[in-house]
């Protein structure tokens, strides 16, 4: 698969039938370390082992059962909840250091510069780090031994200042811990290793995320936890979450860049300075350090509604997403979409609309999308004529969409469940016309810039064949299983667990059988690809927990009501701001459980619908990723094309500007999510999409085979505004204007000096 920074070599790949291949291969990011021999079976070891451990916990087999070893401390399974989310941080946090530099490496292994001062410098690190995990072995030992006291059958856990529990929490636990973490991770700036060998800076710090859980994971099945998240939690606690979020964080600027971190040491910042705000801002009392770091590692925090999601649904389907890719099955998909779009005019485009629709299920995030299948598409929208920038922006606007298609529909979806108590079904039924809506809006766009334009279709032998690929049409079984499974009742988790085994047994069908070893390296590969997920999830939970305290949510709720009394749609205006602004530069899991916490609340304080306040939130987080000036899908999707990004945003954002309408249309009219009758819900998607067609119709400038002149479009575009709100005579009127254009542009044709010069989307 191409990088997502390089450029196409040539667009001439279109002299022979356009067979995808390799869009199953996972990408390699430039800081990403290439292990082989030892290294890579170590490696390979851990990851395949952290994905299986996941697997048989979701589906409750015994842990003894499977390793025939009983590791004391920890329980069979299923695991209790807060300790399954510590090993699950931790082991991805471990797994992500040895994994993920610090810093990229070039395109040349011989010009990696190795600095062995610095390594030795950090080897030094490993001591105190040692020394805290041999503290917190002992720890361990202590609230097994049956010496400490117990209240109520609970062990209990007294460290008061004074105490020599106290007194060792700090200096032979939480100062050592803290010393190994920040001098690794500052080493870890400067020390240089060649990829193919592991940094000691990333050791280290993938030893202190495990020193961080095996203190944790005691304390939390004593009766200390009942003292998480108040103002007398256990220093050892605010020790070990200050490490582990300072870990977090380092890991999100390496595998997701820096905009989240951004984002949430401004939240951090925020949660120590905010006594001294001014305003909605302000709260009565300063928080400790102590306090605050004790709140944030809890369900408060990062162990809360991100991780429970990221551990449980999330990495469920990145295993059910690997054996997929095991499969191939990704590479028909967009095969699939080749020979049944292919002919259309401006065929690519319409291929890229299908293939991220149908690869957004097996693919978690926009820019992921974008890479899959723009490094195919992208090129062959160049040449059937689509300037560079419009044809990366087709691809941005498309692959964004993946994250609202149903069934899996990204992580999102799996975090509005776990917030609002909502089956998952129910959720993902309410997305199917918002997500027909977004990509008949998409396609619209596409199909009348090629009108306008005059693009050809790709010929029949430059395509697969539709009946080869109608042959392989139980390649789609997997997911139709999963689709069957949720509606039968069976859980979430279930269903997922029955697919994955599905996509194993198709496979048997195609020549990329799955046998043990393409099982154990498609657990392999799940492990890598959870890494980053996992990490912006726990990052998100940072500034989750952050929220939590302060109240600060609670407050811009409050700003939303005020704005409702003088209108309710500059409340839903200005919520839509919010989101967007907290969403860009962030992938898609974090924008929404950012959002969700602070807009949604205030929706539902306005008397919306649970369901339609946080589906309002969820649209606007999904299409931050295509609005300017931050657009990670449209930045991705220039490093294909080789555009301009800022234009390449501009771009995509008019290609998907059917998106910032649809969810106000569903606000006013809930049919849209299948709150209704079934005569309300066919007239609502018949409506709303007439709604789309003219909306698209007036931002692009052609109208039923013509091009409209400007006063024409500004009408249709009013006509498409009359229809959001779904009701009779807001109906019947835009579909009068639209009437009123179609007669005025056949019958009276106004002037082409009339018009407004259109030259696509650029």
């Amino acid at each position: 698969m191409s990088d997502p920074t390089s450029h196409p070599a040539d667009d001439d790949q279109t002299d022979g039938p356009v067979i995808a291949e390799g869009v199953d291969d996972e990408p390699v990011e430039t800081n990403r370390r290439m292990f082989d021999g030892a290294g890579y079976l170590l490696v390979a070891a851990a990851s395949t082992l952290y994905a299986a451990f996941h697997m048989a916990a979701l589906n409750g087999l015994s842990i003894s059962a499977i390793t025939g070893i009983d590791i004391g401390f920890l329980p069979q399974f299923p695991l209790e909840t807060w300790n399954f989310r510590i090993v699950h941080i931790a082991g991805a946090l471990a797994l992500g250091f040895v994994l993920f530099s610090a810093h990229t490496f070039g395109q040349d292994p011989k010009t990696d510069r190795s600095t062995n001062l610095f390594s030795i410098i950090a080897a030094i690190f490993a001591l105190p780090a040692l020394y805290a995990g041999y503290t917190a072995l002992s720890f361990i030992a202590l609230v097994n031994s049956g010496e400490l006291p117990e209240l109520g059958g609970v062990v209990t856990w007294a460290a008061f200042p004074g105490t020599e529990i106290y007194d060792t929490e700090i200096y032979r636990f939480g100062i050592p811990l803290l010393i190994a973490t920040f001098g690794a991770i500052a080493l870890g700036w400067v020390e240089r290793r060649r990829r193919g060998s592991f940094g000691i800076s990333d050791i280290v710090l993938a030893l202190c995320a495990i020193v961080v859980a095996l203190y944790l994971i005691p304390i939390y099945s004593t009766a200390a936890r009942n003292q998480i998240g108040t103002p007398f939690v256990p220093i050892g606690v605010a020790f070990a979450a200050t490490a582990g979020a300072a870990m977090i964080l380092e890991l999100t600027r390496r595998v997701a860049g820096l905009a989240l971190v951004v984002i949430t040491g401004v939240f951090l910042a925020y949660t120590f300075t905010a006594h001294m705000m001014p305003g909605i801002l302000a709260v009565e009392t300063a928080y400790s350090w102590q306090r605050f770091f004790g709140h944030v590692y809890s369900d408060a925090g990062i162990l809360g509604p991100t991780t429970a999601v990221s551990s449980t649904y999330i990495i469920l389907f990145i295993i059910f997403a690997a054996f997929l890719q095991a499969s191939k099955v990704g590479d028909y998909f967009v095969n699939f979409a080749f020979a049944a779009a292919g002919r259309a005019r401006g065929g690519p485009a319409k291929v890229a609309i299908f293939a991220s629709g149908l690869m957004g299920m097996i693919n978690g995030t926009s820019a992921g999308n974008v890479v899959a299948t723009g490094s195919l598409t992208i090129p062959l929208m160049k040449k059937v004529g689509y300037q560079k920038k419009t044809a990366g922006a087709v691809e941005a606007a498309a692959s964004t969409g993946g994250q609202i298609m149903p069934p899996i529909m990204g992580a999102g979806a799996f975090i509005m469940a776990e917030i609002t108590g909502i089956p998952y079904q129910e959720i993902a039924i309410a997305a199917i016309i918002p997500a027909i809506l977004y990509f008949a809006s998409i396609y619209f766009m596409v199909d009348f810039e090629a009108a306008k334009m005059g693009m050809r279709g790709m010929r029949e032998d430059e395509l697969p064949k539709f009946r080869d690929m109608a042959r392989r049409v139980f390649l789609f079984l997997p997911i139709i299983i999963l689709i069957v499974a949720l509606f039968m009742g069976y859980s979430v988790i279930r269903a997922g667990t029955l697919a994955t085994a599905a996509a194993a047994v198709v496979s048997w069908l195609t020549p990329y059988r799955m046998g043990p070893v393409s099982i154990i390296k498609a657990f392999e590969l799940a492990g890598v690809m959870s890494i980053q997920i996992i990490a912006v999830c726990a990052c998100a939970g940072i500034i989750v927990g952050v929220i939590s305290l302060t109240g600060v949510g609670a407050r811009f709720s409050a700003v939303l009501l005020d704005l409702a009394g003088v209108s309710q749609l500059l409340a839903l205006f200005f919520a839509m701001c919010i989101a967007i602004l907290l969403g860009m530069g962030m992938p898609t899991t974090a924008a929404y459980a950012v959002a969700a916490s602070v807009v949604a609340p205030g929706l539902i304080q306005l008397g919306i619908p649970t369901l339609t306040a946080h589906f309002f939130v969820f649209y606007f987080a999904v299409v931050s990723a295509i609005t300017p000036p931050v657009a990670l899908a449209s930045y991705a999707a220039a490093g294909i094309s080789g555009a301009n990004p800022m234009e390449t945003s501009v771009a995509s954002f008019k290609i998907g500007i059917a998106a910032f309408i649809v969810p106000f249309m569903f606000f006013y009219n809930s049919a849209l999510l299948f709150d209704g009758t079934a005569l309300e819900i066919t007239r609502a998607l018949a409506t709303a999409c007439v709604g789309v067609f003219l909306l698209t119709s007036g931002v692009q400038g052609w109208f039923m085979g013509a091009r409209a002149v400007w006063f024409l479009r500004l009408g249709l575009i009013l006509a498409a505004l009359c229809m959001i709100e779904g009701g009779w005579i807001t109906d019947m009127i835009g579909i009068g204007i639209a009437a009123a254009i179609f007669f005025i542009q056949r019958v009276v044709q106004p002037a082409p000096g009339a018009s407004i010069p259109v030259r696509g989307a650029d």
